[in-house]
């Protein structure tokens, strides 16, 4: 294998792994907030993939991206205040059985509006057939924008948990509703606001990838399976570990692809899976105490 081809697999693992991590940190945020995994998150992505495709044939792809993204976050606090708020008195299994059923209606609906056909955003820069050259390996300028993206997202978000007012209550709620409640934290707002931010998240992601990848009314539930295993590779509540742990799979997958056949990618995802399970419950980067479900 040359050095260019090690490096094309290096990028393809990169961009994949980003993707992965759009999802993953959707899943940390509301596992923060709830303590439960929102098996809806690859939809979200989808969603933001597809109305943002849909915009975008009456107006500029920026503005159409941002509409794409607020009206998804809508979406995603409208279903924590319809199903979730109403289901928190019961158990976190019950409600990771109604976040699939949510993933299957937003599915379902979707196919009725968008239908079957593949669907994909204009190229952010360039067009189908650009490329860069980086040492040997030519990469679209797509990927730049995803890497870029990725980049930026994982900044902001650190900044925001950190510095923020919101940020630091929403960590409270992660870490004691309880007590959050006895400081005068609204916790059912900060968990609505989770929802809503993991949903714009994961919107954002479906439009940035949405170029390399098309954006298809059933493609979110491998995103949420792929997602789901980053989130617990990197270690359930760390959203910077899911970017890490997002890259680590999606370059294991590119080349994987140079040994096994493409049809057995998946399985080496699920294999990775069952050995982190069994291995260290808690991921890579996570603490035994993450691994735990909390007390919504």
């Amino acid at each position: 294998m040359s050095a260019e081809q090690i490096l094309q697999y290096i990028f393809a693992g990169i961009t994949v792994g980003s993707i992965y991590a759009f999802v993953a940190i959707g899943y940390n945020i509301i596992y923060n907030a709830t303590g439960i995994i929102n098996f809806a998150q690859g939809e979200f992505v989808m969603l933001g993939g597809m109305i943002a495709y849909t915009f975008s044939q009456y107006m500029p792809l920026l503005p159409a991206i941002i509409l794409a993204v607020i009206i998804t976050s809508a979406i995603g606090g409208l279903i924590e205040s319809v199903f979730i708020r109403r289901m928190k008195k019961n158990s976190v299994l019950g409600m990771i059985v109604v976040t699939i059923g949510i993933s299957i209606l937003l599915r379902e609906a979707s196919l009725y509006v968008w239908d079957e056909q593949i669907r994909a955003l204009r190229f952010f820069t360039g067009s189908e057939i650009s490329s860069v050259n980086i040492f040997g390996a030519r990469i679209s300028p797509q990927v730049l924008w995803v890497l870029g993206v990725t980049i930026v997202l994982v900044i902001v978000m650190f900044l925001f948990f950190k510095f923020t007012l919101t940020g630091q209550a929403m960590r409270a709620c992660s870490e004691n509703s309880r007590a959050a409640k006895l400081c005068g934290i609204r916790t059912d707002s900060m968990v609505n606001l989770s929802f809503m931010l993991s949903a714009g998240i994961g919107a954002l992601g479906g439009c940035v990838v949405s170029p390399l990848t098309q954006t298809h009314y059933a493609m979110g539930t491998d995103l949420a399976i792929k997602g789901f295993i980053v989130a617990i590779l990197g270690g359930l509540g760390n959203a910077t570990a899911a970017v890490a742990a997002g890259i680590l799979l999606g370059l294991i997958e590119s080349f994987s692809i140079s040994i096994l056949p493409m049809a057995y990618k998946d399985v080496v995802s699920i294999v990775i899976l069952l050995v982190i399970l069994l291995v260290k419950p808690s991921g890579i980067f996570g603490s035994v105490q993450a691994s735990s479900m909390k007390d919504y």
